[in-house]
């Protein structure tokens, strides 16, 4: 069973709270009538986005994956040994639940297991196969927006460290202050334990380029899917044809940024509400920011956490982090 948090304040009541498609059309509104227009990233991720997604981490231009996949069956044993016996560990953004896999087998007894993502649909159909092929595994899915308060389960009497696990260089789609915002977070709900964190680490931005404008143009279908979402769920009239997938490395900024870039003038409705785009105008859709090793170290020190050992690719494509949460 997964268990679902709303993505507004716990304490709540169930009237007061919103359902996450009222919060979409709440934000793309928002997005639509702000300039200039940006949205969250999160809003990729409905049941298509997160397939799209796992395709273009199979992608020979996307490097992120396979080199975090690389590091982590490469140094496995030594995390494994970092986080000691039975402990239980959080995964924020689950996603496919492939790369947890690496550790679960390294892993001296692990505890229980909490995938925590806001697709609820993937994650349902990703934890049931994890379940199966984990039968001793104690897996628990929590649907939940985990960059909002999170209140998970209390650990298990016999659990070791609470471990988090967040791969993918996601802590980049973050802008600076609200990666801050969810590492104090992370801190305080991992206390006593760590977190395992993936970042991407600056690079030549023309290997940066070829990740997110691949040739087969997943990684377009993916930014338009946002607006394929929309007019599934909330009934708005995008044509995605007259909408161009822009992406590029802003280099002060140290950061890819992606685009949905209006081909011609025209006008979408929501919420009765009319929204006008001229030719050129643009839906900021995601950053995907890059670190070094001490930039990522130093946010993570501001945030309460003791940086520990990095583990990286021997091209420094990639590097995967050990956090000592605050006691």
């Amino acid at each position: 069973m997964i268990e679902v948090q709303s993505s507004h304040a716990a304490e709540a009541g169930n009237d007061e709270r919103v359902s996450p498609a009222g919060e979409f059309a709440h934000d793309l509104a928002r997005a639509l009538a702000n300039r200039p227009r940006s949205i969250s990233p999160k809003y990729f991720y409905d049941a298509e986005g997160s397939r799209l997604f796992d395709r273009i981490c199979e992608l020979p231009e996307y490097y992120p994956t396979r080199t975090e996949l690389g590091i982590l069956a490469r140094h496995a044993p030594d995390i494994a040994a970092h986080m000691g016996p039975q402990a239980e560990i959080v995964e924020f953004g689950a996603g496919s639940l492939r790369k947890v896999r690496l550790l679960l087998d390294a892993m001296d007894r692990p505890a229980r297991y909490l995938p925590i993502d806001i697709s609820g649909e993937h994650l349902a159909h990703s934890a049931a196969l994890l379940q199966r092929d984990y039968p001793g595994l104690e897996v628990r899915p929590v649907a939940a927006d985990y960059t909002q308060r999170l209140l998970l389960p209390a650990q298990p009497p016999d659990a070791g460290r609470r471990v988090g696990f967040f791969p993918g260089s996601t802590i980049g789609n973050f802008a600076p202050e609200e990666a801050l915002h969810f590492l104090t977070s992370a801190a305080q709900v991992l206390r006593g334990g760590a977190l395992l964190i993936g970042a991407d680490l600056v690079k030549d931005p023309a290997v940066l380029h070829a990740a997110y404008n691949d040739s087969q143009g997943v990684t377009a279908a993916f930014n338009l899917n946002l607006l394929a979402r929309a007019n599934r769920e909330l009934g708005t009239r995008f044509d995605l044809a007259q909408f161009a997938h822009g992406a590029f490395y802003n280099a002060p900024h140290r950061r890819i940024e992606m685009h949905l870039v209006s081909r011609k003038r025209q006008r979408v409705a929501l919420g009765g509400e009319w929204y006008e785009f001229e030719e050129g105008d643009s839906l900021h859709t995601e950053n995907s920011h890059k670190f070094t090793i001490d930039s990522l170290r130093a946010l993570a020190s501001r945030a309460g956490f003791r940086p520990g050992p990095v583990w990286t690719d021997p091209d420094h494509l990639f590097s995967v982090h050990w956090l000592h949460a605050p006691e």
